[in-house]
């Protein structure tokens, strides 16, 4: 897999570099175009200026100015040449400015794309050391020993069984004890989810199939790039259920109750500033990101600063990029 996301990367170098060339070109053929544009208008200028001089002589004083009806009936006709002259210009000037329009529109097009590019480039880097930090972090735990390493994956999907248990099981006890209490989900209206953090990376998808821990569990969130201690905030307005604080050795997470059969979930949280049945507003800070290996609330199953986040639908994850914008 870490060969795989290696050819990826640079793959997806090339097409950047073939991206900013093609760049580059429309940026030089923009530059022709809007010159082929100016000397047009120049010229136009000019012939009018010429046309404006002849027409400031009636056609009685032209032909007493000219030595010959023959010279009369020349400068008729260069008057003639110049007017088709201008109409010719004018309609190059119309198409020259349609193309300038068409070459900008392609330009956007480019820049847009080569974004989109650096951000996949982005992404596919974090993930390549992602999944070869998840492989050193496992050699070092277990020191390379195969009976400790079944060992560890055994513990690990153990603990990841019991966390997902614990998230329907509460989720459902909370969305119970709001009913009996009169406390009406429904008044908070349509579940439109906002990013819990500022940045929109995606390190992780949805079951992604490189997810450097997937033969311990089936990854059903996506990890979000964001700094060790970056505020956390609430998607949407909801009900806190659920408050984990692992410690400086175990899995931190929030989970908060919404309207609709949604919850969403905040994992490797390193600072909680909520409470269990507490209500909170749609971005209001509920804590601090995490993720760093040995740090508070990061968990064993992290490679790096990030937030875990999960969206579920009447308890079953679903993915996140689905309901965000």
């Amino acid at each position: 897999q870490i060969n795989k996301k290696e050819a990826e990367i640079k793959l997806n170098e090339e097409e950047i570099q073939e991206t900013e060339l093609q760049i580059k070109k429309t940026g030089e053929d923009l530059d022709r175009t809007a010159k082929d544009i100016q000397d047009k208008q120049d010229k136009i200028s000019k012939f009018m200026r010429e046309l404006y001089q002849m027409d400031q002589n009636s056609d009685l004083e032209i032909i007493v100015m000219n030595d010959s009806i023959s010279d009369f009936f020349n400068q008729l006709q260069a008057t003639e040449k110049i007017q088709g002259e201008i109409n010719d210009i004018l309609i190059a000037l119309k198409k020259a400015k349609a193309d300038l329009e068409g070459e900008k529109a392609d330009l956007e097009g480019k820049n847009l794309a080569l974004s989109e590019l650096k951000a996949k480039l982005e992404n596919r880097k974090a993930n390549l050391e992602d999944q070869t930090d998840a492989k050193q972090s496992i050699l070092q735990q277990t020191k390379s020993s195969e009976a400790r390493y079944q060992s560890l994956i055994a513990d690990l999907k153990e603990e990841q069984g019991k966390i997902n248990a614990d998230i329907v099981t509460l989720e459902k006890a909370m969305r119970k004890r709001l009913s009996s209490s009169g406390t009406s989900l429904e008044e908070l209206g349509d579940v439109i989810l906002t990013w819990p953090v500022p940045s929109r990376v995606v390190t992780s998808t949805f079951h992604d199939p490189d997810y450097p821990f997937r033969h311990i569990f089936e990854h059903p969130a996506i990890d979000i790039k964001a700094g060790q201690g970056t505020p956390v905030r609430a998607a949407a307005s909801g009900y806190v259920a659920r408050v984990q604080n692992g410690g400086k050795k175990g899995y931190s997470y929030i989970m908060i109750v919404h309207n609709d059969g949604f919850s969403t979930v905040y994992g490797h949280v390193s600072a909680i500033y909520v409470s269990t049945d507490q209500f909170v507003t749609q971005g209001e800070v509920i804590g601090l990101s995490g993720g760093a290996p040995g740090t508070s609330g990061a968990g064993r199953l992290t490679t790096g600063p990030h937030l875990h986040f999960e969206v579920r639908l009447n308890g079953i994850p679903v993915n996140p990029e689905d309901y965000l914008p």
